[in-house]
């Protein structure tokens, strides 16, 4: 017998974790119109579900530059102390409402410095937001811990000063590092240096690649920069000639092996052509394989998804049962960027008697 198919309320009331989602694809479309109206920018429609659909389908290219480029009106409300406090706390309740009691939020500093905020104090400002976000949603009774990862962009030359930001903020909530931007002809190579620097300092780092390039972006990555785990990825499939079968290229059985977490996102994935649909995504065949896929937004109004629609999509279009979320959920915790031993609480305390108590 087949496992009867998890309804959406049922889906949104399970504990989820997400590692890659980003603070700048977001946003409430009704906030990006009034902090819009505030600072004098421009949108291409002020009314909010207007605004959300072109958002959506201006990522819908198949391109992940164009893809990319949606963030302009985003960015544009996120460069004053008001903007990023709003932001980062409708960030943190947004992810309590929607069943996450662990998340990591991604954004890059250097992007949010227009407004005339120091590289520092923009991490400040969004820490305090984020803070206040988790206290609130505390007090609610539905509690979520948000760690951040800081980014480089890969295009740009300053990822060796936010490796520095990093290290300074280590012990106020930021927990880690990524590069971003586009990334073919621009390897995460060239950001050797900070690499470097947060392996010398004992702090983790992750990194996009396998999206928009293939393999040799996830080989630099891995072996040349030395993340621990892989933003998207998906490409590794290109090293597994026969997914039915399981064979596995070298790097790809690296992967494996070694337990690296690949940070996958269906939906956007989907929109930049990395995928060709849900039933299809790689992550059902490399979860099988026993890949530590990791089930994530990316960014949540660029993509119009939730991570309860991304669950419900691979629920309804791919065969996911309860005990495949639940996996992925585990996976996420096992490789977030925390201390081992409040990895293993949010799992034995939180996830696992989350899932026996909503199913």
């Amino acid at each position: 017998m087949t496992e009867p198919r998890i309804d959406t309320d049922t889906l949104r009331r399970l504990p989820k974790a997400v590692l890659h989602d980003h603070l700048d694809g977001g946003l409430r479309p009704a906030t990006v119109v009034e902090l819009a109206d505030a600072v004098g920018h421009t949108l291409p429609t002020t009314d909010p579900a207007e605004l959300a659909a072109w958002y959506y389908e201006a990522a819908n290219s198949g391109d992940l530059v164009r893809y990319i480029a949606t963030f302009e009106h985003t960015l544009a409300v996120m460069q004053t102390r008001e903007g990023l406090l709003r932001t980062a706390e409708e960030y943190v309740l947004d992810l309590a409402a929607d069943g996450v009691v662990y998340g990591e939020v991604r954004y890059a500093p250097e992007l949010m410095v227009k407004g005339g905020l120091a590289l520092p104090e923009v991490v400040e400002t969004v820490q305090e937001g984020l803070a206040a976000g988790m206290a609130k949603a505390a007090a609610a009774g539905t509690p979520v811990r948000v760690g951040t990862l800081l980014c480089g962009m890969r295009m740009f030359d300053r990822s060796r000063e936010i490796a520095d930001l990093v290290v300074a903020f280590r012990d106020a909530g930021v927990v880690g590092f990524d590069i971003a931007g586009a990334e073919d002809g621009f390897p995460p190579a060239d950001h050797l240096a900070a690499f470097e620097h947060l392996r010398r300092e004992n702090v983790p780092f992750t990194i996009h690649a396998g999206e928009a390039h293939g393999l040799p972006s996830i080989h630099q990555a891995l072996q040349v920069c030395g993340a621990q785990r892989i933003g998207h990825g998906v490409r590794i499939t290109d090293d597994i000639p026969d997914l039915t079968a399981g064979k596995l290229g070298r790097l790809a059985g690296w992967v494996l092996d070694r337990r690296v977490a690949l940070e996958m996102c269906p939906t956007s994935n989907l929109q930049t052509g990395a995928a060709a649909s849900i039933a299809e995504h790689p992550i059902t065949a490399l979860k099988d394989l026993g890949f530590r896929v990791t089930l994530n937004t990316d960014n949540r109004l660029v993509s119009g998804t939730t991570m309860t629609r991304e669950m419900s999509l691979l629920v309804e279009q791919a065969g996911w049962t309860a005990e495949d979320l639940r996996t992925v959920t585990v996976n996420a915790l096992k490789s977030a960027f925390l201390p081992f031993d409040e990895r293993n609480a949010l799992i034995r305390d939180v996830v696992l008697p989350g899932y026996e108590a909503a199913l």
